[in-house]
């Protein structure tokens, strides 16, 4: 019976000694199922954080293009301003010569006139000479202030432009501090990745140190078994020695007695 029992562990022990490399299969397999599941999902990662940083590249391009259009008009805007100011600076220098022209011809005519009139008139003229020089001639009025309607012109057409010009640089300003956020973005985003990376490294790492564990584990169960085994076969020599030993005892005593 004993025998029949002993006879039975040492099958389960072969058996699963059998099945031992089996199940270490098994759990190597699932392993590299998961090793490549998270590679996968690392990969799907990179994917999307290269997708986001091309996005960002392109707004950067467009936001640069946007800068440098803004630029352009800004120089346009100014030439424009140029131009204005020469153009108000030539009709003044002309208005002002015209004037002075004008009030020079008046002069000259009425000097003129008088010169026809002391002809005529010669006596009487002179008589009155002083009088009708005092009537006729008042000292030259100061002319006209035309520098002043010119002035207020001139700034009414400054003032668009320079609004104008007060706008595109808020503009440009609020560009630069999209394209400084869009930065800072970037590197934001840089630094999750390579954090990622990181935690998917200690992810590896972690797994590689469970599979050497799981080696040494079952490198254990099999020299547990050996030992067992070891164990069964020398306590079935044993009793199979001691049994052998009895029987024959026992059948020398009867012997002894028959005689």
């Amino acid at each position: 019976m004993l025998l029949l029992l002993l006879l039975l562990l040492l099958l389960l022990l072969l058996l699963l000694l059998l099945l031992l490399p089996l199940l270490l299969l098994l759990l190597l397999l699932l392993l590299l199922l998961l090793l490549l599941l998270l590679l996968l999902v690392l990969l799907l990662l990179l994917l999307l954080l290269l997708l986001v940083l091309l996005l960002l590249v392109l707004l950067l391009l467009l936001l640069l293009l946007l800068l440098l259009l803004l630029l352009l008009l800004l120089l346009l805007l100014l030439l424009l301003l140029l131009l204005l100011l020469l153009l108000l600076l030539l009709l003044l220098l002309l208005l002002l010569l015209h004037h002075h022209h004008h009030h020079h011809h008046h002069h000259h005519h009425h000097h003129h006139h008088h010169h026809h009139h002391h002809h005529y008139h010669h006596h009487y003229h002179h008589h009155h000479h002083h009088h009708h020089h005092q009537f006729y001639h008042p000292p030259p009025p100061p002319p006209p202030p035309l520098i002043l309607p010119c002035l207020l012109l001139l700034l009414l057409l400054l003032l668009p432009l320079l609004l104008l010009l007060l706008l595109l640089l808020l503009q440009l300003l609020l560009l630069l501090l999209l394209l400084l956020l869009l930065l800072l973005l970037l590197l934001l985003l840089l630094l999750l990745l390579l954090l990622l990376l990181l935690l998917l490294l200690l992810l590896l790492l972690l797994l590689l140190l469970l599979l050497l564990l799981l080696l040494l584990l079952l490198l254990l169960l099999l020299l547990l078994l050996l030992l067992l085994l070891l164990l069964l076969l020398l306590l079935l020599l044993h009793h199979h020695h001691h049994h052998h030993h009895h029987h024959h005892h026992h059948h020398h005593h009867h012997h002894h007695r028959s005689q």
